[in-house]
């Protein structure tokens, strides 16, 4: 028997529109009446409950009514102390965790294949980053998390560490256990904070790999509206345990939020919860399905494409989210890139694109219509592009599979204490240079290929033969670089000097 369906921050905006009020008050659409009609009518609907702090929506920043009631059960459902919901995406609450354990000047350890935001935390913080290289699986050519020694020697060799920040799952559905690395934090005293972005809906269902909160970490950063029905930039930021100041998180996200914070977002995180706990884990049952239709029809195309499988994964302790498709041209015929732009002229929309592998997320209630779709959308392609012609023509023993470059390897597993500036150099301490001359020469701009917007290269970091090796080759297949001087990146800016960041 389901629960009925409790939402009471969406109810509050649904009740107050339904009263029919009268707006002298922001926001300037006046509860949506000053865009009715065409050809705003799909904006109208949002606009009707998007108000502003009243004595009846309550104030996110300091939450006592329906807001508070939301949040309380948002961490019942999802198993916190407390749960507080962001209007800022899965990065307003990375930077939370950072300024809330760390003062200027003091030490984070940190996975060194983080999200930006991550950094950019950092910054705000003025705290240095010991970064750990990841552990490679090597079917899949995949970075997982650092491993669970390195941890602990990065704690050895930084014993005024404030905390521990790991991520997981990655862009591609891999999800590590964290279980022992939880242990291991509190073991030595720090919290384990945990950018979960991609992880919403963890823990909800059997079928599902466990959650970081029921692994035992202490603070964790999900994007709701990544894999569950929110909004995008909705995401929540779940507290347990004591190893971490609730005050100081929520004196931290009164700098990042907006004072005038998003009520159709709230709202929708409100909303995506409600219908977790009142379906419970068969509101899962409909996408496993339609994802389980789909790689049972995919086996027709076996020959062509390869589908990542969790019993394909070498790591132990790590599982893959069913809910997501990864895959590749096995014929070496089409780069990631290539496939995820074929994909996008059918009309099927992927999430990202490596030189190897195409990400596709089905949703919670994802239709077989959807996977019907999908799957005639890469039989098509196949066939135009000769796929199979080359599949059968017993190409196997000499295909190029866009080997997925993983300059992670190649790092420094336990880093010294690096800072990364805020501020942007000055032109006149950097200069532009050919990618290939910029060989050991520290950089003065980061390297973010996006998405993922993991950054290959910090800047003030030393640029290494195989990061050059991994920007000639992401940038020839097809890859976007965020914020680069130069798109095509042929060039790199560098510092003059070489005595950058360093402690």
């Amino acid at each position: 028997m389901m629960t009925p369906f409790h939402a009471p921050l969406y109810k509050a905006l649904v009740d107050r529109l339904q009263a029919g009020p009268l707006s002298f008050h922001v926001p300037g659409h006046k509860n949506g009446t000053q865009a009715a009609g065409s050809p705003y009518e799909r904006f109208h609907n949002i606009m009707a409950i998007d108000v502003t702090e009243l004595s009846d929506t309550d104030d996110l920043h300091h939450p006592e009514g329906v807001i508070r009631e939301a949040q309380q059960l948002a961490a019942a459902c999802f198993g916190a102390d407390e749960t507080l919901f962001l209007t800022g995406g899965s990065t307003a609450g990375n930077l939370a965790m950072i300024l809330a354990v760390c003062a200027p000047g003091e030490t984070l350890i940190v996975q060194r294949n983080i999200h930006k935001s991550v950094l950019h935390g950092l910054m705000l913080a003025g705290a240095y980053a010991v970064f750990i290289s990841p552990v490679t699986d090597s079917s899949s050519g995949l970075a997982t998390i650092p491993a669970l020694e390195d941890v602990e020697e990065a704690i050895r060799r930084n014993p005024h560490a404030k905390g521990v920040m790991l991520s997981t799952p990655n862009y591609y559905g891999v999800c590590s256990d964290l279980t022992d690395y939880a242990r291991l934090a509190h073991r030595m005293g720090l919290p384990l904070l945990v950018d979960e972005a991609h992880g919403a809906h963890l823990g909800l269902h059997p079928a599902l790999p466990p959650s970081a909160l029921q692994a035992g970490a202490d603070a964790v950063v999900q994007s709701t509206h990544k894999t569950l029905p929110a909004l995008t930039m909705g995401a929540m930021l779940h507290v347990s345990g004591d190893h971490i100041s609730r005050g100081a998180l929520r004196h931290a996200l009164t700098l990042i939020h907006s004072s005038s914070p998003s009520y159709p977002i709230m709202a929708s995180l409100d909303i995506a919860r409600a219908m977790v706990a009142a379906e419970g884990s068969a509101l899962f049952d409909k996408g496993l399905i339609t994802v389980s239709r789909f790689r049972r029809g995919m086996r027709e195309l076996e020959s062509v494409y390869t589908l990542l499988e969790e019993s394909d994964l070498t790591l132990s302790g790590i599982r893959l989210d069913p809910f997501r498709i990864v895959l590749y041209d096995r014929t070496g015929t089409l780069s990631g890139f290539q496939l995820l732009e074929l994909l996008s002229e059918r009309n099927c929309w992927a999430e990202m694109a490596d030189e190897r592998y195409v990400v596709l997320i089905f949703g919670v209630r994802s239709s077989g219509q959807d996977a019907d779709k999908l799957y005639e959308a890469l039989r098509d392609i196949a066939g135009q592009a000769g796929l199979t012609e080359k599949a059968s023509d017993n190409a196997a023993d000499r295909m190029d599979h866009h080997e997925i470059i993983n300059v992670y390897s190649h790092a420094e597993r336990i880093g010294s204490p690096f800072l990364i500036s805020r501020m942007l150099p000055a032109d006149e301490v950097a200069e532009m240079v050919p990618l290939i001359d910029a060989l050991d020469r520290k950089a003065a701009e980061p390297v973010i290929p996006y998405p993922p917007g993991i950054p290959l290269i910090y800047a003030g970091e030393s640029i290494s033969r195989e990061a050059i090796s991994a920007i000639r080759s992401l940038a020839a297949a097809g890859a976007r670089f965020q914020n680069a001087s130069d798109a095509s990146m042929g060039f790199l800016k560098v510092f003059k000097s070489n005595a950058m960041h360093s402690r």
